[in-house]
C-alpha cells in the first residue's frame, strides 16, 4: 500500500491497512511457485485506490458491517490484480511494480490460469459482502464491461486512424469501469443515500478515464524509476494511447513512416517516436483531455453531501491528476 498517499487520509488509512493483511489470508493457492508471485504482487506498492474510493464512498451510508465492507473492497483489488496478470500476458510484460511477471517467469498459460484463480476468488469476496441477487449482478455486468474493453483493445492495436473516441469508449470499459464499480459498491453496500448512488458510476468512469489518460502521458514523458516500468512500454506492444493519437493528425506521413514497422520497430524507431509526439503536442494535448474528465469528476462530487468524505474525496481525485508515478 503507498501509505505516504493514505496517510493523508486518516478516515480511510486504518481500513486499508487491514485490508492489506486481509488480501494476504484471501488468496490461497497450493502453487507454491504461483501463489508466491500474487503475494509479491499484492505486497509491491500498489495504490489500492479502488478499495479506497470504494471505502470513501462507503461513509456516505451507515449501513453494512465492517467484514461485509472489507469483503467488498477486498473484491475489487484482487479484481483488479487478476486483470493485471492478464494484461501482462497479453503484452507480453517483464515486469510488474518491480517484480518479474508469472508470464515471464512461470509461461503464458500458467499465468491465464493465476488470472483466472483471482476472478474465482474475486467473486467469493463479493458473495462475502452481500447475498443481494442485484449487487450480484452489478458485478458480473461491470466484470462483463471490462473484458469487453479488453477485446475491443486488441481490435485497435496497430491501428493509426484510432479516433479519440475509440480511446474513450475502451478505456471506459476498461480501466474506468472498475473505478466506476468501486464508487457504486462502497455508497451501495453502506446504504447510501439514492441521490449518492445515482451519480456515483459517473463520477467513477471520469476519475478512471482521466487515470488512464495520465498513465498513457507518463508512458511517453514519465520516470520509469517512479513509474516502475519501461517508459513507452505500450507503444512496443501496439497499443496506441492518447498522446499518439492525438499527436499522428498533426504529422501522419511522419508517424506512419516509424509505426508501419509494427513489433519490427527499433529502440531508435520508438524513441523518435516519443520525440514526434512531444513536437506536435501530444502530451500536452493529452494532459488537457485528462484535466477536463477530472474537472467533470470534481463537479460531480460537489454534489455529494457535504462533509469529510466529499472533501477526501475531492483531495483525492485532484491528487490524481499531479501524480508522476
Amino acid at each position: 500500500m503507498d501509505r505516504q498517499l493514505w496517510r493523508q487520509f486518516p478516515q480511510v488509512e486504518p481500513q486499508l491497512d487491514a485490508l492489506q493483511d486481509y488480501l494476504f489470508r484471501a488468496v490461497q493457492l497450493d502453487n507454491q511457485p504461483i501463489h508466491s508471485k500474487i503475494l509479491a504482487l499484492l505486497k509491491s506498492g500498489g495504490k489500492l485506490l479502488r478499495p479506497g474510493y470504494f471505502y470513501l464512498f462507503s461513509k456516505f451510508g451507515n449501513q453494512g458491517t465492517p467484514a461485509e465492507l472489507q469483503a467488498g473492497a477486498a473484491a475489487l483489488e484482487i479484481l483488479h490484480v487478476g486483470t493485471l496478470i492478464h494484461d501482462d500476458v497479453i503484452d507480453e510484460s517483464p515486469t510488474r511494480r518491480g517484480v518479474r511477471t508469472i508470464q515471464m517467469k512461470y509461461g503464458q498459460r500458467n499465468a491465464i490460469y493465476a488470472g483466472d484463480f483471482m476472478f474465482t476468488v474475486y467473486f467469493n469476496q463479493v458473495l462475502k459482502a452481500t447475498a443481494d441477487r442485484h449487487m450480484v449482478q452489478e458485478h458480473i455486468d461491470a466484470m462483463h464491461r471490462i473484458l469487453q474493453g479488453e477485446l475491443h483493445q486488441m481490435d485497435l492495436n496497430y491501428r493509426e486512424d484510432i479516433t479519440v473516441d475509440a480511446y474513450l469508449n475502451e478505456v471506459a470499459g476498461k480501466t474506468a469501469e472498475l473505478f466506476a464499480l468501486s464508487c457504486y459498491t462502497g455508497a451501495k453496500l453502506s446504504g447510501a443515500p439514492a441521490s449518492v448512488v445515482a451519480i456515483t458510476r459517473e463520477i467513477g468512469i471520469a476519475i478512471g478515464c482521466a487515470y488512464q489518460m495520465l498513465d498513457d502521458i507518463l508512458d511517453y514523458a514519465g520516470d520509469p524509476a517512479k513509474t516502475q516500468k519501461p517508459v513507452l512500454e505500450d507503444l512496443r506492444s501496439g497499443v496506441y494511447s492518447l498522446p499518439l493519437i492525438l499527436a499522428i493528425p498533426q504529422a501522419k506521413r511522419d508517424f506512419h513512416h516509424l509505426l508501419r514497422k509494427k513489433k519490427d520497430m527499433t529502440v531508435a524507431d520508438i524513441q523518435a517516436v516519443q520525440a514526434l509526439v512531444a513536437q506536435y503536442h501530444g502530451i500536452e494535448s493529452a494532459r488537457q483531455l485528462a484535466l477536463a474528465h477530472t474537472e467533470k469528476a470534481l463537479e460531480l462530487i460537489q454534489q455529494l453531501p457535504a462533509g469529510e468524505a466529499q472533501a477526501d474525496l475531492e483531495k483525492l481525485t485532484t491528487m490524481l491528476l499531479r501524480r508522476d508515478h
